[in-house]
């Protein structure tokens, strides 16, 4: 048998360049992550390219157009990373409300009020959505257009559309309601900018929301979320009222339960029985309501210990627009301070 011989030097060397590949390696990786995207090209996909004949096929778009934007289209890293840790789903109440509901944001949105108080009652008197609903939207979703997002929404959608399996036909369906809204509207997809998960302008509409029930409330022919006001609160009103908002009628009750038993483990935001139940069952609240009103019975771990509301069908509809019973929660408490 042959005798191998091992040569020290030569092992060094191994672990050495073994070590510095690594590093390349480590160093690559860490520098797409922190940019913020990978490099790739989507028209190449056979998923991607059967959009693209559906886009083309039943919505007459340009072939080598939609092939040239998906090929510099780019695959966001860190969109992936944030849609798998909403705030909505990672925080308790006590740490989001402080987020949401403070002093400064209240006093930007009385003075959002007083700026646009003409258009805000206008569109309470067209929709019945009360104005300081509206304003607390506005002032949840963008800090009253601060934050309307920086990413660009045609590359998030492909990225969350084709990269996350998780939410694939939704974000692909947003992606064809974007790219028909972008026709629509007569908008460049590469200037439209919006959130991680593809919303848009101040009111933070998702492109089938936007088609839906964007409206021109300045009536100039055009429904502008970025830098239309009237736009902007025309269509949260109009957006709440298609939802079913009830006009004049309350949204939630702070309410004492003596038998936590009939609390449900977790919140159900549609309305399941009635006051009058509730109240059987041993729910007492301050207010008055009528007992054949519908509502769920919430439960929140606050600052000071648990909490229990009565959320009503108008709670409900704010969460259609956030499917979050800390979202809705957030937007009423807020707007009991701008009312006061």
């Amino acid at each position: 048998m042959k005798k191998i011989i091992i040569n020290p030097t030569k092992i060094k060397l191994y672990k050495k360049l073994s070590t510095t590949i690594c590093a390349g390696l480590m160093l690559s990786f860490s520098f797409n992550l922190h940019a913020g995207f990978s490099q790739t090209n989507y028209a190449q996909r056979a998923d991607v390219k059967s959009f693209i004949n559906e886009m083309v096929d039943q919505h007459d778009f340009d072939r080598a157009y939609l092939e040239k934007k998906f090929s510099e289209a780019k695959r966001l890293d860190n969109v992936l990373e944030s849609i798998a840790k909403p705030a909505e789903k990672r925080l308790t109440w006590k740490r989001y409300r402080p987020i949401f509901v403070t002093n400064n944001r209240s006093s930007k949105g009385i003075t959002f009020i007083e700026q646009h108080k003409k258009i805000l009652e206008r569109a309470e008197k067209e929709y019945g959505v009360p104005v300081e609903i509206i304003a607390a939207i506005i002032g949840v979703e963008t800090y009253y257009g601060k934050h309307t997002g920086k990413y660009t929404v045609f590359d998030s959608l492909t990225t969350l559309g084709f990269d996350y399996p998780p939410r694939s036909s939704f974000f692909k369906s947003e992606l064809k309601h974007f790219l028909l809204l972008s026709k629509e509207e007569n908008i460049d997809v590469d200037t439209m900018t919006g959130s991680y998960a593809g919303a848009m302008g101040m009111p933070q509409f998702i492109s089938s929301s936007y088609r839906n029930y964007a409206v021109d409330f300045d009536g100039d022919g055009k429904r502008d979320l970025w830098n239309s006001i009237d736009d902007v609160i025309g269509s949260v009103a109009n957006y709440f009222h298609r939802h079913g908002w009830k006009e004049g009628e309350s949204i939630t009750h702070l309410a004492q339960v003596t038998d936590t038993s009939i609390v449900r483990k977790k919140n159900t935001l549609k309305p399941y029985a009635t006051v009058g139940q509730f109240s059987k069952q041993g729910v007492k609240t301050d207010s008055k309501l009528n007992e054949d009103q519908r509502a769920s019975l919430l439960k929140f771990e606050g600052k000071n210990g648990d909490e229990y509301w009565l959320g009503l069908k108008n709670f409900y509809v704010i969460t259609r627009y956030n499917h979050s019973e800390l979202y809705a929660m957030a937007v009423f408490q807020l707007s009991e301070k701008l009312k006061n």
